[in-house]
């Protein structure tokens, strides 16, 4: 059946009137491909990269608190809010808090040791940070300790809390013996055989790595003085003589460096057959670099400071004691490292029997200057880092850079294999801002990734207090945040800014009673 009719358009057309014809649609044009899917193996042409095999994907599983160990873009989980508030966290934007004995409790933070390491280029603010964590960790019942005080950086600190810091140098009759007994020879008539055993262990284990670091730091031209298994075997039996100890005293008697050196120049015939000589001639033959390097000591370095009884009593229920080093500056780094040695061992002797829940930060500041003295004081160094665990001491080591610990040693030298070792013993690195190649050093030695040697280098260079906080394998990049009170008690500059009229509002010298000598904030 055929369709019959005319439509709108014919109908007006026979009247004379025609509808103006539409314009086709357009076609719609396609925009260029910027990218063109390739073959998995690439085009099958010539020069073009084809494979015959695909490229294997890597597949890693892992939680979020993980992933940063081998991204570091991705920021670790904000750490729990409790110890001392240091600043803002940058990847996080938390605030940071630190609090390395919770840390070391804490199952979800690998973390095994309350230690830190605050390594960075001087003015970068590693003083000021250090600073703002004791004073702030005050609040939750810990005490400070400095064991040597260089430069009197944290005299403005102690005046703060109340304290008077003790100077020690020459002419000011202040003594301090390294080998004292400490704690550990209280008592001693009234204990067990195998206790007063263990006691004695741990005390000339203590002074034989004194004496090695004492005798290690001295020179024969560009080489340290021995200390092997022969020095070992006379500096134990003659302390064993000093202190009575070989022949069963009930109660040790003290001693000191002095009359360790007159014994081993004068050394009984007992002395001599205990160590497997065959005359006295032949003793003090092989002796002979081992006495002169202590005589050296006596009459020099040690001479009127760690020569003698100790001579100053620490209220240690204070909530700040220092031992101020400032007047042996002028002597040279070396004199003021083995002070550093000589006050290690004398803190650690200090510290053996501390009561459950008397917890201390002990600050060792510009501990380069001891590494600086060779292998066996970065051993002393290492020794007394190693019992923060036992008697949970937060230990803070400060230095600038890696080469201030392997004392200029070569890549796979024994001095920088233990230098990187030690680093190991602080689970908690603060790393200010570095130059580039100091900066790579510590990439090398800790793996911490283009990403965080960029943060070094670049970001926190930018302004005092920045810096990369590793604490276990997590990555934080904090801004310390320092209140008006505490700016005035953290400031260095003052011998930079004393005449240019610079210094921080509120920032005065310390009102001690030697201010105006070399006594002063540094």
């Amino acid at each position: 059946m055929s369709r019959t009719g005319r439509g709108v358009d014919q109908l007006l057309s026979d009247f004379g009137h025609d509808l103006p014809a539409l314009a086709p649609p357009p076609s719609p044009e396609r925009e260029p491909r910027l990218f063109r899917s390739a073959p998995a193996r690439g085009p099958a042409q010539a020069g073009y990269g084809w494979s015959p095999a695909s490229a294997p994907v890597s597949v890693w599983r892992m939680s979020a608190d993980q992933a940063p160990a081998l991204w570091p873009p991705f920021p670790a989980p904000a750490l729990a809010p409790h110890g001392a508030h240091m600043g803002i966290d940058f990847w996080s934007a938390a605030n940071f808090f630190s609090d390395p004995a919770g840390w070391v409790l804490d199952p979800a933070i690998p973390v095994t040791n309350p230690n830190l390491f605050v390594l960075g280029k001087p003015g970068q603010g590693k003083s000021a940070t250090v600073k703002a964590f004791c004073l702030r960790m005050t609040a939750f019942g810990y005490r400070i300790l400095i064991v040597g005080d260089p430069k009197d950086e944290y005299e403005s600190l102690c005046f703060a809390l109340g304290a008077e810091p003790i100077a020690i140098g020459e002419g000011l009759g202040n003594r301090i013996n390294p080998l004292s007994l400490g704690p550990l020879g209280q008592g001693w008539d009234q204990l067990h055989a195998e206790e007063a055993r263990l006691r004695a262990t741990v005390i000339f284990a203590r002074w034989l790595t004194l004496i090695r670091g004492l005798v290690g730091s001295q020179k024969i031209g560009e080489v340290n003085v021995p200390f092997g298994p022969s020095e070992e075997t006379v500096i134990s039996a003659a302390l064993a003589t000093l202190t009575g100890y070989d022949t069963g005293n009930t109660t040790l008697g003290e001693t000191t460096i002095p009359q360790l050196w007159h014994l081993l120049d004068n050394p009984p015939r007992e002395l001599v057959d205990g160590c497997h000589y065959a005359s006295l001639q032949h003793f003090l033959d092989s002796t002979r670099l081992l006495r002169d390097a202590l005589g050296i000591l006596v009459n020099g370095t040690l001479k009127g400071l760690f020569d003698g009884p100790t001579t100053i009593d620490l209220d240690w229920n204070a909530p700040i004691q220092s031992l101020s080093l400032s007047r042996l500056e002028g002597l040279g780094d070396e004199v003021t490292g083995m002070a550093l040695i000589c006050l290690n061992s004398w803190a650690r002797a200090m510290r053996e029997l501390a009561e459950p829940g008397d917890s201390r930060i002990v600050v060792r500041d510009e501990s380069w200057k001891q590494m600086r003295l060779g292998i066996d004081a970065i051993k002393s160094f290492d020794a007394d880092l190693r019992l923060s665990r036992r008697d949970g001491d937060i230990q803070i080591a400060v230095a600038h850079q890696l080469s201030d610990f392997s004392t200029g040693g070569d890549t796979g030298s024994q001095s920088r294999a233990i230098a990187e070792g030690m680093l190991h013993l602080a689970d908690t690195k603060v790393l200010h801002g570095q130059d580039q190649h100091p900066a790579e050093q510590l990439d090398t030695a800790l793996k911490l990734g283009p990403i965080a040697t960029d943060v070094m280098v670049g970001w926190a260079r930018h302004a005092r207090g920045r810096a990369l906080w590793c604490v276990g394998d997590g990555r934080y990049k904090v801004q310390t945040l320092l209140t008006p009170a505490e700016i005035a008690l953290t400031y260095t500059n003052q011998a930079l800014s004393a005449g240019r009229g610079q210094a921080p509002e509120g920032v005065q010298k310390a009102n001690s009673p030697h201010s105006g000598g070399d006594g002063g904030v540094a």
